[in-house]
């Protein structure tokens, strides 16, 4: 007899307990690459030339589940409507592809695309400008469907501070501890990627329901402010949260995150925004790079990650968010969406159980959200809807 090898173990496994995975962001890359023409980026066709997603990709990497992300800039004038239309996208996507995507709104939902073979397709709003501090906003959200809100994106909003900008409020203010409040009633996730250290400890010490990371890593492992704590990661059993891997490589690797400040210093040297894309900044960056190589991050590197939250935080808590189509470079033997049975494999090669991986693939994330709708039932019996204002309540 032929022995089983990790990988075709961890496609087996996959199989009956797939990957929910934390954090896409086709519906962006769809905005910005060809304004929601469908037709132009069919994802049931190969879109490996253009995007880390589609579906025959997302069947090859076992994934049962896609909280796809409805991000969009915090520089936007427009924020609202423009999360109103990465919303649609998602909608369309489910609409033209119904034998491969399911609506979910609920664990229940989950489970049920799971037993017929299709993706759960959920959604997660990406930074508290999407709400423009209107909790009916927020409210609105939850009823087109989204199940969790990241509260900050790169930027601080008036009432929370992001991992990326210079404190504002010192966490969250009166207004941003309301927004969490509201969401815990409604049964939208609070979603803690992106904040900053201070935010997530204000919003655990708030949040009546279990929170999220929807595609952070280890701080311990990797420094990097996008990244989670020890002492958080140490809440998360109190909690009842979880936290979801990310594989970006600038937040897993801490030669890339030492690089990536030097190639932003060198941008800013020579006159251009570290974000510009421009033909001449692309040319500064490419010299750059040619200089000095970038460094590269691996299948092993993210499992690094999982072996220590896994330490921190218990395997009940941790889950995956590749963060797919939101970044420019991905590890070795994680591409893209068809690399998850990589990662599995590498974690069965360390020891990791059959039992354990169900957790940390599909089962973590499920009761997550079910315990949150749990939640969000007791409190609308006892509570009404909030219309507190952040000028009523940070003045």
């Amino acid at each position: 007899m032929t022995a089983v090898g990790p990988l075709e173990s961890a496609r087996e496994l996959l199989r009956e307990f797939p990957v929910v995975d934390g954090h896409n962001d086709l519906p962006w890359a769809l905005r910005e690459q060809v304004r929601y023409d469908l037709d132009a980026r069919d994802i049931a066709t190969d879109q490996s030339a253009h995007l880390h997603t589609d579906l025959a990709r997302l069947r090859a990497g076992g994934v049962g589940a896609q909280y796809w992300s409805v991000y969009v800039r915090s520089d936007l004038p427009d924020a609202v409507p423009a999360t109103l239309e990465q919303i649609d996208c998602v909608r369309q996507l489910i609409a033209r592809y119904p034998q491969a995507l399911a609506p979910a709104l609920t664990a229940a939902d989950m489970e049920a695309a799971r037993s017929q073979g299709r993706i759960a397709s959920l959604m997660g709003a990406e930074g508290g400008h999407s709400i423009a501090n209107s909790l009916a906003t927020l409210r609105a959200l939850y009823a087109l469907g989204v199940r969790y809100m990241t509260l900050t994106h790169n930027d601080n909003v008036d009432w929370a501070d992001s991992a990326t900008d210079e404190p504002g409020v010192g966490g969250l203010s009166a207004f941003g501890r309301a927004v969490v409040r509201e969401m815990n009633r409604e049964g939208m996730l609070v979603d803690l990627s992106h904040v900053a250290a201070t935010t997530m400890r204000d919003a655990l010490d708030a949040s009546e329901a279990p929170v999220v990371f929807s595609h952070s890593s280890s701080r311990a492992v990797c420094d990097h402010p996008r990244n989670v704590p020890d002492d958080v990661l140490e809440r998360l059993p109190s909690n009842g949260g979880m936290a979801m891997v990310t594989f970006v490589p600038k937040f897993v690797l801490q030669a890339a995150v030492d690089w990536t400040a030097a190639a932003d210093e060198n941008m800013r040297e020579h006159g251009f925004h570290h974000l510009a894309t421009t033909p001449e900044a692309m040319k500064v960056h490419r010299a750059f790079e040619e200089r000095n190589p970038r460094p590269v991050a691996t299948v092993s590197t993210v499992a690094d990650h999982l072996d220590h939250m896994r330490e921190v935080a218990g395997v009940d808590h941790i889950g995956i968010g590749g963060d797919y189509d939101g970044t420019a470079f991905t590890p070795d033997g994680l591409n893209d969406v068809s690399g998850y049975p990589n990662l599995i494999a590498e974690l069965l090669d360390r020891g990791w159980s059959k039992p354990d991986l169900a957790k940390l693939t599909w089962q973590n994330a499920v009761r997550v959200l079910g315990a949150a709708e749990d939640v969000a039932r007791g409190l609308q019996a006892t509570r009404a809807p909030s219309n507190a204002t952040i000028e009523s309540l940070d003045g």
